[in-house]
């Protein structure tokens, strides 16, 4: 692990902070410009997030936070919990940017609207005067997002230094969730769902779900940060997918801020896309440092932390952004490794702490992982494990004694599945894969949510 900044990087990151300082401060030439100064302040957290990595290195191996790459020759030692850097530099970057959006407002609301120089009438003093309005369900909103994320955060934290149980953490996301789902009963409250052209004649053009709607958002925050917890284990995993569900998420942001030049007035959807872009891009910004030294060969371990920030942070622009059932598209194959490994995370197959694809040392591919049986499997998990292994595209391998009673069985999560389908790999060579099919399946996702909707819903969001 390198500690320290080389000549050239020292010069680079400088000279970028230096650039994202300078148009941070023009900016307010400009009344704000919020989103320039948000790219600004990501560029800063991608230089400070990348410094820290490096210097904190020896600091984290001292406090015994550090693992070892078990899928490498030489399982060397590195540091663990880099996740915590990204989310302490990422929320104190936008705990730094709050005053950015309300920049107008601030400025109308302390100035009288502009007419502080003006003399105020003896018809005023009793009445007083109207002054500017100042929007504090969209402050409220942001704080909440601030508060949920700091909570999460420090459950990751927690998990890393004392390896929380499943049971105990599962639902801890959902109490994170709290003050985001407070704001969003008293600033927007809607519970409505659009129903389906085909179901109009049932059901009316809306459905009020009321609590539920509520709940459905909570398993949201419970979903997402476990989602990209469980789909780990290899290098560059979890960041690699967190950049491409933040890449895919501003491309939606972009297409629903998209109006026609004919359009009067401002998309209503504009204030919520762009408190989600706000909160993306120096998401985006840290998260590129660490996969910088996480990627393979990993040089850091990002740590449960990252994994539950990552997922608070999609969890958050998707509800207060009011598109969380678009942010489901987007997590196809994290919905699909849920279920695929919900047999083992219900304790149906056992399930070992790791379940990592096994490196083999002398071929130097990752092949899948097994998993041994102490006992033989009940007849219905045993006839189960037969039929999925025995399908023309097998979900998994089964290794049986001379009675015919399952004795190794593959771990079941889509590493394991995808060695299983395609054969060993590289680690490198599997995670880009994986990368690529997290891609495919979010463009697709996108596709179905802006275009053949349309077949379903009588028109898109962004006309």
């Amino acid at each position: 692990m390198i500690t320290t900044l080389s000549g050239a990087e020292v010069w680079n990151l400088s000279t970028l902070s230096a650039a994202c300082v300078g148009i941070i401060i023009n900016t307010f030439h400009d009344d704000g410009e919020p989103l320039i100064a948000s790219m600004a302040f990501s560029g800063i957290a991608f230089a400070l997030t990348f410094s820290l990595i490096r210097w904190l290195g020896d600091v984290f191996m001292k406090a015994n936070l550090k693992g070892r790459d078990m899928s490498k020759p030489k399982k060397i030692e590195i540091p663990e919990t880099m996740g915590a850097v990204c989310a302490v530099v990422y929320l104190l970057t936008i705990i730094i940017f709050i005053p950015f959006p309300f920049y107008k407002d601030i400025v109308a609301a302390t100035s009288g609207g502009g007419n502080e120089e003006s003399v105020i009438g003896p018809q005023f003093v009793q009445t007083g005067r109207s002054l500017h309005r100042f929007p504090h369900n969209k402050l409220a909103s942001y704080l909440s997002a601030i508060l949920s994320l700091q909570s999460v955060v420090l459950l990751g934290i927690g998990d890393d230094l004392f390896d929380i149980r499943w049971r105990h953490k599962l639902f801890i996301p959902a109490f994170a969730s709290i003050p985001m789902l407070v704001v969003y009963f008293v600033d927007y409250g809607v519970t409505n769902v659009v129903v389906p052209v085909q179901l109009e004649q049932y059901l009316g053009k809306m459905v009020n779900l009321g609590w539920l709607y509520y709940a459905y958002m909570a398993a949201i925050a419970i979903f997402c940060p476990n989602s990209i917890n469980i789909l780990a284990g290899i290098n560059g995993i979890e960041v690699s997918q967190s950049l491409v569900i933040g890449g895919l998420l501003l491309a939606n942001d972009a297409l629903s801020l998209y109006v026609a030049p004919s359009t009067p007035f401002p998309h209503p959807a504009t204030d919520p896309h762009l408190f989600s872009i706000y909160l993306l891009l120096p998401f985006m910004g840290v998260s590129m440092a660490l996969w910088w030294h996480n990627w393979y060969p990993a040089k850091v371990f990002v740590g449960d932390t990252y994994c539950y920030f990552a997922g608070m942070v999609f969890a958050i622009v998707g509800i207060l952004g009011h598109f969380s059932k678009t942010l489901l598209l987007l997590f196809i194959p994290q919905i699909i490794n849920f279920i695929y490994s919900a047999p083992q995370l219900f304790r149906l197959i056992p399930c070992p702490r790791h379940r990592l694809p096994r490196f083999n040392a002398r071929s130097g591919l990752l092949e899948p992982s097994v998993i041994q049986w102490q006992q033989p499997p009940p007849k219905p998990v045993a006839l189960l494990m037969d039929m999925l292994a025995n399908l023309p595209l097998p979900l998994l391998k089964v290794e049986k004694n001379s009675t015919g009673e399952v004795v190794k069985s593959t771990n079941l999560t889509i590493l394991n599945l995808w060695l299983v389908w395609f054969g060993p790999k590289r680690e490198d060579r599997l995670a880009t894969e994986l990368i690529l099919m997290q891609a495919l399946c979010g463009v697709l996702g996108l596709f179905v949510r802006h275009q053949l909707a349309l077949w379903v819903f009588r028109q898109d969001n962004r006309e």
